[in-house]
């Protein structure tokens, strides 16, 4: 299968960067760059923070932080869909091992 590339234009707090990627992902790199432009304005636009790079590490931070929390919440989901899937496997267990007490 062969990778072919797209070249992407994306434009993030009015300055434009060309950026390549697997052809498959050029809507999620816009959509990417679309989320980081609208999430960098918030921070440019509260005042607080001054300079495209502060403005891009806080972006960054933010959407890292974000990331790790939603990570988190999965695992713990995935934890506790594990331990209902296996009570319910014990249950099926159960039922089919009494059915074949019955049988004998």
């Amino acid at each position: 299968m062969d990778d072919i590339y797209a070249h992407v234009s994306v434009r993030i707090l009015e300055k434009e960067y060309q950026v390549s990627c697997p052809a498959s992902e050029r809507t999620d790199l816009l959509d990417s760059a679309e989320i980081l432009n609208a999430r960098m304005r918030e921070i440019r636009d509260s005042g607080k923070v001054v300079g495209l790079d502060r403005i891009a590490v806080m972006a960054a931070l933010n959407m890292a932080n974000e990331l790790l929390q939603a990570q988190a919440k999965d695992k713990h989901l995935e934890g506790s869909i594990g331990n209902r899937l296996k009570l319910i496997s014990d249950r099926v267990e159960n039922a089919l091992g009494g059915n074949q007490q019955l049988e004998l």
